[in-house]
């Protein structure tokens, strides 16, 4: 006799849910292999050609490396929901976020509030001290991309979130390392890329998988409650700048204009120098010359001077007259008259020897 017991009663009572089974089985035995079907072919994925896809299976990252991590543009395939999760990312896209976490809420605040002339809320409104303890408010736009699609899925918290702290720690920084007066003129470039590189070092150090494209300043200005006498300073500033540059532009173009007037004089100076040697020189030596024909032959050299002189004293005359002297008497010495012109004619007085 079989004894009878619990696994009989289980048997009775799973027997009608079993021939429920076997006749829905024997009915829509297709649709249910088409479901599974339907549910492997759900595990395709289409990565775009501006994507990298990676895979996370049963919450972890599949694959050792960077290469095996991430996946190009094409058709893709994992395991379907709930195994694998295929996260799609855009590494050629740039994301704009805005970051106010240095300014005033514009929300709520109150121009008209007598509080607000005075003094700033921390709680509320956001602010940043520079090197010699001013206040600024600043509001930023970062520019971002994802450059590790691995670490971006997997490691890094909401990427807005970690990007906005991250700027922000690196502009305070970066403005307590500056004075006022640099900040708000010349020294926003020098600002803009010290907190970038140290925004960057902080995303790389979070693995972030973000890459700070570009950080740009919308507001960089002092409280309003101060903003005339900054303006005032800013002024002043700037106005002492123009000057400067002007003063420099001047001597700049004045230097070079008296540099080069100096060295034609002195080039003139040179030429005339050298001119004058030259001629000096070459008279010397004539003059040297003539007095070793002299030594030689005095009476030849004599006449031909005494010619030569004549010659270049009369050459210029118009009329030549000679007159004798009186009769029994002579010149006292050699007396020479000249005079040119066309109405008057010349007159020449001769030595003793040619008159007689």
């Amino acid at each position: 006799m079989r004894r009878q017991g619990p696994p009989s009663e289980i048997a009775r009572l799973a027997a009608p849910v079993a021939r429920v089974l076997d006749w829905a089985w024997q009915r829509m035995h297709w649709w249910v292999a088409l479901m599974v079907v339907l549910y492997m072919f759900s595990g395709l994925t289409v990565v775009r050609s501006d994507e990298v896809a990676v895979v996370l299976r049963w919450g972890r990252l599949v694959g050792e490396t960077p290469a095996l991590q991430e996946h190009g543009p094409g058709l893709f395939f994992a395991f379907p929901k709930p195994i694998d999760q295929v996260v799609r990312v855009q590494v050629r896209h740039v994301w704009e976020v805005p970051v106010t976490t240095l300014t005033i809420n514009a929300a709520t605040y109150d121009p008209n509030d007598p509080a607000n002339a005075k003094s700033i809320n921390p709680t509320a409104h956001g602010y940043a001290l520079t090197g010699d303890d001013n206040i600024v408010h600043v509001s930023m736009v970062a520019r971002y991309r994802i450059r590790e699609p691995a670490q971006w899925a997997f490691y890094g918290p909401k990427s807005e979130d970690v990007l906005r702290a991250e700027v922000t720690a690196a502009m305070m920084r970066s403005l307590g390392e500056m004075g006022v007066d640099r900040v708000l003129a010349e020294g926003r470039k020098d600002l803009i890329a010290i907190a970038t590189k140290r925004a960057q070092a902080g995303l790389d150090d979070a693995h972030s998988g973000l890459e700070l494209s570009s950080l740009e300043l919308t507001r960089l200005s002092p409280p309003l409650s101060l903003a005339t006498e900054f303006d005032a300073v800013q002024s002043a500033y700037i106005g002492a700048e123009t000057k400067k540059k002007d003063a420099q532009g001047y001597a700049e173009s004045v230097i070079p204009q008296a540099q080069g007037e100096a060295d034609a004089a002195v080039q003139a100076a040179h030429g005339e120098a050298s001119s004058g040697l030259a001629t000096a020189k070459g008279e010397a030596d004539a003059f040297h010359a003539l007095d070793k024909e002299y030594r030689a032959n005095p009476g030849v050299v004599r006449e031909r001077l005494y010619r030569d002189a004549v010659e270049k004293a009369l050459g210029g005359s118009r009329q030549v007259r000679w007159v004798p002297p009186p009769t029994g008497r002579s010149y006292n010495g050699f007396r020479i008259t000249v005079r040119q012109g066309a109405a008057t004619p010349s007159a020449v007085a001769a030595t003793d020897d040619e008159a007689q």
